[in-house]
Order: structure tokens, then C-alpha cells, then sequence
């Protein structure tokens, strides 16, 4: 698949569930969600349905987030069936590691490829209050065994929230295990968290590349949002995800499947498809993402002050 910008679709990312165990600050309300019907959501198969139909079209890489994705039942059947559709080269899985330890023997059978991580920080008090009341040693647990079972690299997702985690930069590049890539990213206003946002921001590219020995790796450019670096006294593989203060929109190379059933060609539009309609015919399903495509925009305009209104947790980022 390309778009009118001749930018190649090649990565899909699935949001499972717009639920999840934890209600980090930046992320989710503090009471938590309005819990839709069965009927609201797509089941399992339905979303199996979409990557049934995207792969021929040239979908090669799934991602499976929420919510939470890791509190969906069936969520390792999932994976296994996604990784035998033909064209389907790789899927991976955000989550926040908190059920990881217990259902990553399974996953890893049934085919996940690698696990990114969501962590902020290395501080059990700190850890805490972001996720309201979360607790850290699962986390760093999941982590360990992850890497035990050779599910390389491990990648850990770090938001950079002024005030709060900024100063255990080094701490996180210095003290996670060896050979876990890190990945700075930048704090977004979205939905409810906007505000909060807009308070703790700060500029994720001119807090790493400041670091003394910080060298850029081109070697591992690719066509998504992440521009790495080595950090050589550490050898540590750092990522920066700046979406504010430099869009990666001109390579922007995905599409995303929220839990209820929403195509979003762009993670900072309001605009969506309704595919539920859909989902039971393939070749209705590529029709209307097919169509959808032709009018995804060329970039966000979140330094515009332009918004959009659903939380992180219902669009899985």
C-alpha cells in the first residue's frame, strides 16, 4: 500500500482493548474508563479478520497493544494465528509488563517476536504515582525473563515527563539490563492528558544528544519514528521518538486499529473509519482502508494547537 505521499504501509497496530490495569497520569483519567459493551468492541477474530485481509495489500509487521493488551483473554491464540497468516513477518507487543513474567512462556511459543516495554522509571515511589498506584518489581521482573528467553532486543519505552523522570536519564541508560534498548519519548497532548501534557514537556532530542557520548547510529535507520544513538561509555542503544519538536510524519509508515473498531491513518487525527461494518468480508475490508489511505494527511499539526479528544489508552500510540 502507498499513499498519495508515496509513503509504504507497512505496519499495523492494534489496539486489543482500550482497558488496562494501571491509569498512568499522561495516559488515562484517574477514574478510569466508561467500560463500552461486547458489542462496541471487535473480538479477537474480527481483528485476525483485518490483518487476514491488510497482509496481501502489504502489511508486514503487527503490533499488538491497548489498554493494556495482556488482559485480553486469548490474547496468545491471537498471536500465534497472526503469525501464520501469510506476509506477516514479525509481531510484537507493547504492554506495561505488569502480567508479563506469567504469560511470556506462552507468548513466545505461540511466535511474539519481542516485547516493548512501558517504563518510566527505575524509582518505586516515582513508578507509582505516574501509574496511580502501580508496582515496579513485576516490571523488572517481565523484563529479566524476557531477555532470558532471547526475545531480542528487549525495547523499553520511556516518556520523558519534565519535573518527574527527567532526572534519571542516566540512571535508565546506565542501570537497565544489558542489551535492553531504551527509547526516549517525547510526552504528547492528547485526549484528557493534554493539559498535563502541556506542563511537562520538554524537548526530548536536546535532553539525550546533550549527553557526553551520545554518537549518532545511522546503521539503524529505519523507516519509523526512531532515530538511534549508541551511548558509548555505556554501549547502550538509545532511542529518541520526538513527535513535537521534529515530526517523523514524512516517513510515516503505519495504520492503527483501535479496540472499537476505528481505522486511524493518522495517531494525531480525529478522523476515523468505522470498519466494524466490515470485518466479516476481506474484500470490503481492503476497499474501505483502501480508500481511507488516499486520504491520510501529509502531517499532524500538534504545534498548531490542533488536539484529538480520545485518550492514549483507547488508540494503543
Amino acid at each position: 500500500m502507498i499513499d498519495q505521499f508515496q509513503r509504504q504501509i507497512s505496519y499495523l497496530r492494534i489496539s486489543l482493548t482500550d482497558r488496562c490495569n494501571l491509569r498512568c497520569n499522561y495516559c488515562m483519567p484517574p477514574e478510569g474508563i466508561e467500560k463500552k459493551t461486547h458489542e462496541e468492541m471487535l473480538r479477537l477474530e474480527e481483528h485476525l479478520n483485518i490483518v487476514k485481509a491488510l497482509a496481501p495489500l502489504g502489511i508486514r509487521k503487527v503490533r499488538l497493544t491497548g489498554g493494556e493488551p495482556l488482559i485480553v483473554k486469548g490474547v496468545e491464540e491471537l498471536v500465534r494465528q497472526i503469525k501464520q497468516v501469510d506476509g506477516i513477518e514479525e509481531v510484537v507487543m507493547t504492554t506495561n509488563g505488569i502480567l508479563l513474567k506469567e504469560k511470556l512462556a506462552a507468548l513466545h511459543e505461540a511466535g511474539l517476536d519481542r516485547v516493548n516495554i512501558s517504563l518510566d522509571t527505575l524509582d518505586p515511589k516515582v513508578f507509582e504515582w505516574i501509574t496511580r498506584g502501580g508496582k515496579l518489581a513485576p516490571v523488572l521482573e517481565a523484563m529479566e525473563e524476557a531477555i532470558r528467553l532471547g526475545m531480542n532486543p528487549v525495547k523499553v519505552n520511556t516518556v520523558l515527563i519534565k519535573g518527574t523522570n527527567d532526572h534519571e536519564i542516566m540512571d535508565l541508560i546506565e542501570k537497565l539490563p544489558k542489551g535492553v534498548e531504551i527509547r526516549f519519548i517525547e510526552l504528547m497532548p492528547i485526549g484528557e492528558a493534554a493539559k498535563f501534557s502541556k506542563e511537562r514537556f520538554m524537548n526530548v532530542y536536546e535532553a539525550i544528544t546533550s549527553i557526553p557520548g551520545m554518537v549518532e547510529d545511522t546503521s539503524k535507520k529505519t523507516l519509523g519514528p526512531c532515530r538511534y544513538y549508541t551511548h558509548e561509555p555505556t554501549g547502550r542503544t538509545v532511542g529518541i521518538i520526538n513527535p513535537i519538536s521534529h515530526d517523523f510524519c514524512a516517513t510515516c509508515n503505519r495504520l492503527r486499529i483501535t479496540a472499537d473498531g476505528k481505522l486511524k491513518t493518522c495517531l494525531h487525527s480525529d478522523k476515523e473509519v468505522d470498519l466494524k461494518p466490515f470485518v466479516h468480508d476481506e474484500k470490503q475490508i481492503q476497499e474501505v482502508i483502501l480508500e481511507a489511505l488516499r486520504h491520510k494527511p501529509k502531517q499532524h499539526h500538534l504545534n498548531e494547537g490542533e488536539y484529538i479528544h480520545r485518550n492514549m489508552n483507547t488508540i494503543g500510540g
